[in-house]
């Protein structure tokens, strides 16, 4: 398969861009400006990343339930004190935004009625993929190169309360790039989904069986099932909850025997403008690895200072109180504010790993523009996890 069966995808544009007329197809615009600042332990130097991230691509209108979309990326470094993985620069801390002009996206789809009550869809291409809440496969939206897919993806959903989906995944387009040796990953993977809306809330079962040609130590089979919902206490206030748990072994080309746990439990209280959450996240460890989720957003899990992108081999437990607010009624310019506490802890909890506090503010200035500053701080109670202070201040656009 590889890249050469997006090829005929190109050769379609233009026919269906005609086709698409009078409808109107769909240019898509999006610009993020970063600065993104690192202070960590044991590293001679801070961090001081600029960069700008351009997107722009063209979605035609449907065509008997057809669309195509195309869609370019480049990350332009405007200031390059920090260690891009891809630089060489590594007495800096890691920023992981290296500089890079590539296909982001080209993917052929359809949707529309399969049967009577039922309908469905199937995307071909390089294509973003996100499940659930990203936990286990998801875009990366937060970095300035996002996670797309070289995938198949099929949905069939006979009612609106059940969702099947499928996807086959040929490639990984990692953040890292192009010019990183672990910037793609050769797949031969399968994920299959089905999801259902009942009483007690949205519960899903999930199997994920990852199996990767040059990043063996990273295949493996995982399923799990998660429950989340809501429950109304007066007009204004729900009670929230949510429960997960997986179990992940060995699979395809991974190099090792494991099985290892998976599991998530919060409840919280959500208003229509606040919430806060107290839950907890444990993923196990055998003392030579621990689960792992290589197609997750990592960075929205386990803090913002992204110190547990691969879990230790003791596993890592995070006890987090998360909270948000609006504090403002403008319908117009709402300003949300978000805080997280965490405290990390081994799988088995023998041991303390540190503690970390995230604090955001962010506003749009206009339908199209909106501006954020975030922070995170980890104090590390362990060698290998090192104190690192971290803040951004980003203003992004979308047409």
């Amino acid at each position: 398969m590889r890249i050469l069966w997006l090829l005929p995808l190109a050769a379609a544009l233009p026919t269906l861009a005609q086709a698409a007329e009078p409808a109107r197809g769909q240019i898509l615009l999006d610009a993020r400006l970063r600065y993104e600042a690192v202070s960590q332990d044991g590293l001679a130097k801070d961090a001081q990343a600029l960069t700008l991230r351009t997107r722009l691509g063209y979605e035609t209108a449907a065509v008997h339930g057809f669309k195509l979309l195309v869609e370019a990326q480049n990350v332009t470094a405007l200031d390059e004190r920090y260690n891009s993985q891809v630089n060489g620069k590594t007495t800096y801390p890691v920023v992981a935004d290296p500089e890079t002009t590539q296909l982001n996206r080209m993917q052929l789809s359809w949707s529309g009625p399969i049967s009577a009550g039922g309908s469905g869809g199937a995307t071909v291409g390089r294509q973003r993929l996100i499940l659930d809440n990203a936990r286990f496969v998801g875009n990366v939206g937060f970095r300035q190169t996002e996670q797309t897919f070289d995938a198949i993806t099929l949905v069939y959903r006979p009612s609106p309360r059940l969702t099947l989906t499928y996807a086959y995944l040929d490639k990984v387009h990692r953040i890292l790039g192009d010019g990183h040796a672990q910037g793609s990953w050769r797949s031969d993977s399968h994920i299959a989904q089905l999801a259902a809306r009942t009483a007690i809330g949205q519960v899903s079962a999930s199997a994920y069986l990852l199996d990767f040609a040059n990043a063996p130590a990273q295949s493996s089979a995982t399923y799990d099932i998660r429950l989340t919902g809501s429950r109304p206490v007066s007009p204004d206030l729900s009670i929230t909850y949510e429960a997960q748990y997986a179990r992940q072994s060995d699979y395809g080309n991974s190099p090792t025997d494991f099985t290892l746990d998976y599991l998530a439990l919060g409840a919280g209280l959500k208003s229509k403008v606040s919430a806060v959450t107290l839950g907890v996240e444990r993923l196990d460890g055998d003392g030579r690895r621990g689960f792992q989720t290589p197609l997750a957003t990592l960075h929205a899990f386990q803090g913002w200072a992204d110190v547990f992108l691969t879990t230790p081999s003791n596993g890592v437990r995070d006890l987090a109180l998360t909270a948000s607010t609006n504090v403002t009624h403008s319908k117009a310019h709402p300003v949300k504010l978000q805080a997280a506490l965490h405290r990390f802890d081994t799988a088995d909890g023998d041991a303390k790993l540190g503690d970390e506090m995230n604090l955001a503010i962010s506003a749009p200035l206009t339908p199209k523009l909106s501006v954020e500053l975030a922070a995170a701080a980890f104090n590390g109670d362990q060698p290998a996890f090192r104190d690192r202070t971290k803040l951004w201040l980003t203003l992004a656009y979308k047409l």
